[in-house]
C-alpha cells in the first residue's frame, strides 16, 4: 500500500511537471537584464506563467549567486507572474559579468522550461558526489564538535556542511563522502549505523525534545532544506521570557485588507544578504501566495511588504494563524543571523579537520552558533560564527589561544562579535505602488482592519 501511493505521488509529480513544461512552452518565461535605467543597480525584470512558488524560484537562483536585491516589485494576481528586481553584486555594483548574465537568463527564461520544478530541487535528489546527511536537535556547546568527532570514528569525510542555531534548536545539512573512496555512502547497514549513532549525540539528556537523523545518497537545496527542518522542529515556538522581549525581535505585523480579501505582511528589521530568501521561504513553505509586494532595502534596514492569500484563496482569518505567521517570520529572519564572532578557516582539505577544528573551539569553551563548510578543489574553507559557552562574547586572548593552537595564517578573524538583538530602526510606512495609499488612510476607510 505504500509503494502504491509513493508510486502515485511521483506519478502525479511527473504530470505536474510536464504540464508545468507545456504552459511555459505556449507562454515562455521572458527575462531582461538592463543596466541602463537605474544608476546604481541592475535592473532585472521577469515575466512568466503564474505557478506556486515562482516568486521564490526567482529569488533563489539570484540569492544563489550572492547577489543583493536593493529594491523589488511584486505582481502576481492573475494568470502571469510580473516581478522587477533591482540587484548589485557583493560590492555594490552592477552585474555586467556575461557569465551571471547568460545564466540568468537559461535559468529564468524560455530554457528553463525544461528545468525540474522548483518542489523537486527541495526534495533528495540522487548525488554521484556524497551521501547527504540531515541532523536536528537541541543546541548546546560542543554539540558540532561531537558530531564531527562520530563522522570521523565512521570513517565519514565531511565535504560541505551548513549549521544553523536557533532558539535552542540546532539544525545542520552535511556532505559526507566514504574517507577511502571519496564516494557517496550507499551500503544500507552502514548508513543505519551512522543515523543511529549520530541521534545518540543529538538527543545529549534532553528528554523533552526530540532529535531527527535522516541519511540519504541524495544532494537538496541547504539553505531552503534548513528552514524547512527548523521550521518542522518547530523552533519559532518561544518561551515565556522570549515573550518579554518582543521590542527586540524583529518587527512583523500582519493586517487583513477585507475590502480586497487580501492580509497585509510588514516586516522591518535590519537588513542583511539573503532576508528576502528567507521570507519568500517560509511563506511558500506555509502555503501562503504572495499577490503583490514591493521591497526596499537600500538602507541599513530593509522594508518588505506583502499582500497574500492562502493557497485555497482565503486571507488569513484568526488570531491564532495570524500569530502563528508572525512567529514563523521572525524565526526566518533570525536563523541566518551571524550570532557572535566570525572565524574563517581556510587551508587544504584532510579527513578529520573539521573534527580538529571543532575540538580546539570546545576546549577552550567555545559554541558555534553557525557554521559554513566547503572544499573545492582539495581547499578548506569554512566559516564559524562563535561566542562563549554561556553566550557572551568571546574573550580576546582565548581567539589568540586558538589561533596558536590552529595556525595563525590558517584561521582569520572576520569583523567583530554582532548582537543582532539590537532594537530595530523605525522606517517610513510604505505601500504598494510607492506609497500611493497610507497606511493611516487604509485604516480611515475602513480597508484594513487589525485583529482585535
Amino acid at each position: 500500500m505504500f509503494l502504491s501511493s509513493e508510486s502515485d505521488f511521483s506519478s502525479s509529480l511527473d504530470m505536474d511537471d510536464e504540464y508545468e513544461k507545456f504552459i511555459r512552452r505556449m507562454n515562455p518565461p521572458m527575462v531582461v537584464i538592463d543596466n541602463d535605467t537605474c544608476k546604481n543597480a541592475t535592473v532585472i525584470q521577469v515575466d512568466s506563467a503564474n505557478k506556486h512558488g515562482i516568486l521564490l524560484e526567482v529569488v533563489q537562483v539570484l540569492t544563489d549567486l550572492n547577489l543583493i536585491i536593493t529594491k523589488a516589485y511584486i505582481s502576481s494576481d492573475g494568470g502571469w507572474f510580473m516581478d522587477v528586481f533591482n540587484v548589485t553584486d557583493h560590492k555594490r555594483n552592477k552585474i555586467l559579468d556575461e557569465g551571471i548574465i547568460n545564466y540568468i537568463h537559461k535559468s529564468l527564461g524560455a530554457d528553463s522550461c525544461c528545468t525540474p520544478s522548483l518542489r523537486r530541487s527541495v526534495g533528495v535528489q540522487p548525488s554521484e558526489n556524497h551521501t547527504s546527511i540531515e541532523l536536528t536537535g537541541t543546541d548546546r556547546p560542543g554539540l558540532l564538535s561531537e558530531v564531527s568527532a562520530v563522522l570521523t570514528d565512521l570513517k565519514c569525510n565531511v565535504v560541505n556542511a551548513e549549521v544553523w542555531t536557533h532558539n535552542t534548536r540546532a539544525a545542520a545539512v552535511m556532505h559526507v563522502t566514504d574517507e577511502s573512496t571519496g564516494s557517496p555512502i550507499s551500503d544500507p547497514e552502514r548508513l543505519s549505523m551512522i543515523k543511529k549513532l549520530l541521534c545518540n549525540v543529538l538527543k545529549g539528556n534532553n528528554k523533552t525534545r526530540g532529535a531527527k537523523t535522516v541519511v540519504s545518497v541524495g544532494d537538496t537545496h541547504t539553505e531552503r532544506r534548513l528552514h524547512q527542518m527548523m521550521f518542522d522542529d518547530r523552533d519559532y515556538e518561544r518561551s515565556v521570557d522570549d515573550l518579554l522581549d518582543e521590542n527586540l525581535r524583529p518587527n512583523v505585523t500582519v493586517v487583513n485588507w477585507y475590502d480586497k480579501d487580501y492580509s497585509v505582511v510588514t516586516i522591518k528589521c535590519k537588513d542583511r544578504p539573503k532576508l528576502l530568501f528567507d521570507t519568500v521561504c517560509t511563506l511558500t513553505d506555509m502555503q501562503y501566495v504572495v499577490y503583490h509586494g514591493t521591497v526596499d532595502a537600500e538602507g541599513p534596514e530593509a522594508y518588505q511588504e506583502f499582500y497574500i492569500r492562502h493557497v485555497d484563496g482565503s486571507p488569513v482569518n484568526s488570531d491564532a494563524e495570524r500569530e502563528r505567521l508572525i512567529q514563523c517570520l521572525e524565526a526566518a529572519i533570525e536563523r541566518r543571523v551571524s550570532e557572535g564572532l566570525k572565524l574563517e578557516l581556510c587551508t587544504s582539505d584532510r579527513v578529520g579537520l573539521l573534527t580538529d577544528v571543532t575540538r580546539i573551539f570546545r576546549e577552550n569553551s567555545l559554541s558555534v552558533t553557525r557554521a559554513e563548510v566547503t572544499t573545492t578543489g582539495g581547499k578548506a574553507v569554512n566559516t564559524f560564527y562563535v561566542r562563549d559557552a554561556a553566550g557572551n562574547p568571546v574573550d580576546a586572548k582565548t581567539i589568540d589561544s586558538i589561533r596558536q593552537a590552529i595556525g595563525l595564517t590558517v584561521l582569520q578573524v572576520k569583523g567583530t562579535s554582532e548582537n543582532p538583538k539590537s532594537l530595530p530602526q523605525e522606517s517610513p510606512t510604505r505601500f504598494l505602488f510607492g506609497g500611493l495609499f497610507r497606511s493611516k488612510s487604509l485604516y480611515n476607510f475602513s480597508l484594513i482592519k487589525p485583529y482585535s
